[in-house]
């Protein structure tokens, strides 16, 4: 769909100039006359202003990256749609350094630009060669951490959408709204989604199923972590013989955790990894993402803030920011 900009603006300034025409009513015609003027005058509203924004810089195609090796061959059973044919820039150089260079990254680049695929995409990666290397067991291999729960449903959909053509990867969400029993689950299921739909066999949507078969890749925020770290039926997620296969931690919209909360989400993954890998560094990979964090100029503080928060190591080869097509290469 075709969207006019000037036709955009001249709706919202007719409607605008009849808001403040009915906000005050004027009895004296005189002053009634002259405010009507100035309204009529266009200084109340400028623009519009239109921003040319060039598309992000094309990095390596999905099909190149599993021929040569860093991606599993898993990845070509997917049908199309599901993952870009082409990546952006920061999406290949944020696969390669954390699947070849073992690196922990921060992807810094705008709204829209890919960054969920930065991280997914490694970790699929991961859990793919398990399951080439033989059976493949319960026990969470990657947690991806939320600000909010609006977040974590909305990437939920996401991996239903994804997962729904791989069973054997099992995902689940464990927040305040995530039911106690199965039968209360389902219900919940049912109820946002129509009494006809069923959940997918890799899903686990109850903190009873998680508890009993832990998912591959958890999904929460940071206020539920600290309640599964507290309680001892959750403990199944982080000792016994279902957390021995920890490998990535991923903070999404990072740059939230500043000040107080920055400690306290720090000193919360410290408590974490502790449980995990017993404080041992190098053992979880740790990856950032933002839409805020990160320039050229800032690196360094950057790589410091991600240090900071993770208590891994980070460098400036670490961030990850996006190109963007200059407006000489669009006109050539």
């Amino acid at each position: 769909m075709t969207v006019n900009p000037f036709r955009i603006e001249k709706g919202l300034e007719t409607r605008y100039l009849q808001y403040l025409k009915t906000l005050f009513p004027i009895s004296n015609q005189e002053i009634k006359s002259s405010f009507n003027e100035q309204l009529a005058s266009g200084e109340f509203i400028r623009g519009p202003f239109i921003e040319i924004t060039p598309p992000y810089e094309k990095g390596a195609t999905l099909q190149s990256l599993i021929n040569e090796g860093t991606l599993s061959k898993c990845f070509t059973n997917f049908p199309e749609g599901i993952f870009p044919v082409t990546l952006h820039y920061h999406q290949s150089e944020a696969l390669k350094k954390v699947i070849l260079e073992n690196k922990n990254i921060v992807v810094a680049s705008g709204t829209g630009s890919g960054k969920t695929e930065s991280f997914l995409i490694p970790i699929f990666n991961s859990i793919f060669s398990e399951i080439v290397n033989g059976q493949i067991e319960d026990g969470v291999r990657a947690l991806i951490l939320y600000p909010m729960n609006a977040l974590v449903n909305d990437q939920l959909d996401r991996f239903r959408k994804i997962l729904k053509h791989c069973p054997t990867v099992t995902f689940g969400r464990y927040t305040g709204e995530t039911k106690e029993t199965r039968s209360e689950g389902l219900a919940q299921y049912k109820r946002i989604h129509g009494n006809s739909a069923e959940p997918l066999p890799n899903e686990r949507i109850c903190r009873d199923d998680m508890r009993e078969h832990p998912p591959h890749i958890l999904l929460t925020n940071y206020a539920m972590l600290e309640y599964l770290l507290l309680r001892p039926d959750d403990n199944v997620f982080f000792s016994g013989e279902h957390a021995k296969f920890w490998k990535y931690i991923v903070i999404d919209e990072a740059h939230i955790y500043s000040g107080a909360k920055g400690l306290e989400i720090s000193m919360l993954l410290r408590r974490l990894k502790d449980q995990i890998v017993q404080s041992h560094e190098g053992k979880i990979t740790c990856i950032a993402t933002s839409a805020t964090l990160g320039s050229e100029s800032s690196k360094s503080e950057v790589a410091k803030f991600a240090q900071q928060l993770f208590n891994e190591p980070f460098s400036e080869e670490s961030i990850v920011s996006a190109k963007r097509i200059t407006y000489d290469e669009l006109e050539s």
